[in-house]
């Protein structure tokens, strides 16, 4: 049986939206190189806080003052209609990938982009989703996947006695993905069984977000959708689906399958 919570309200202050700027610059731009790099070692990566202190500027000058009344308005409370779980990879950027703006989405990143199941106890992510879903009253919640992703590699090189370091003690969490795709796909090459891990470990963190009863209930209700994404970052495409939770069912009573597959390019 699942372990149930009180749905207790949590009173932190509700966001709006989000007015993003564009990176002018990679940080590790063609202008620090051989010698500038030295120069930046030395300093303790002086130049990178230099070009970073000049971006948060550029934000506060177009975007913060100009759009001063939008972001009052979010210093007194926020209201986002979306929960987004994305991986802690550098090269996944929910907010620029997907345009979310200031307030727009509650933002949670961690190492593969998990939701670990409700029996696994306390979490930093299971913290969020609780403020999010109780109090924030999100109407989405949107868990993303990526391409090449180290947690993922990690998790389907595991052996079942290594289970030593932080990173595996997390990413222990998507072993029913992993043991889906060995026996969905054992004639890939190890890359494309990650490819498809990737995506496997996505729907399962979607079946345990059902393993939460408030997060459950709201979904039965139709006060909240919850869906899947993966971003491909070679290509630049993005997928996207949901759950069948009142067509098919959870099979054998653990799993739904998904439906609504869509892929934007």
């Amino acid at each position: 049986m699942l372990e149930s919570f009180e749905d207790s309200r949590i009173t932190l202050a509700p966001s709006k939206e989000r007015i993003e700027v564009p990176l002018p610059e990679e940080i590790g731009s063609s202008r620090i190189a051989g010698k500038d790099v030295a120069k930046s070692n030395a300093d303790g990566g002086s130049d990178m806080f230099d070009e970073i202190r000049q971006r948060f500027l550029e934000f506060k000058s177009n975007k913060f003052l100009k759009e001063a009344a939008h972001f009052q308005n979010l210093a007194r409370a926020q209201s986002p209609k979306f929960l987004v779980i994305a991986c802690v990879d550098s090269r996944v950027c929910p907010t620029n990938v997907l345009g979310l703006q200031p307030g727009e989405a509650f933002m949670v990143r961690n190492v593969a982009n998990l939701v670990p199941a409700i029996e696994f106890g306390p979490s930093e992510t299971g913290a969020a989703l609780e403020f999010a879903v109780k109090s924030l009253e999100v109407e989405n919640i949107l868990v993303i996947g990526h391409s090449r992703c180290a947690g993922i590699e990690a998790l389907m090189g595991m052996q079942d006695s290594n289970t030593g370091n932080y990173v595996e003690r997390w990413v222990v969490n998507g072993k029913a993905a992993k043991l889906r795709t060995e026996a969905a796909a054992p004639h890939l090459s190890f890359d494309q069984q990650c490819t498809h891990c990737e995506k496997e470990s996505v729907t399962q963190s979607l079946n345990n977000l059902l393993t939460y009863p408030w997060i459950k209930e709201r979904v039965e209700d139709g006060l909240l959708s919850i869906s899947g994404g993966y971003y491909d970052f070679i290509h630049c495409t993005f997928e996207k689906w949901s759950l069948d939770i009142e067509g098919s069912g959870a099979t054998g009573g653990k799993r739904y399958s998904t439906k609504d597959h869509q892929f934007w390019r």
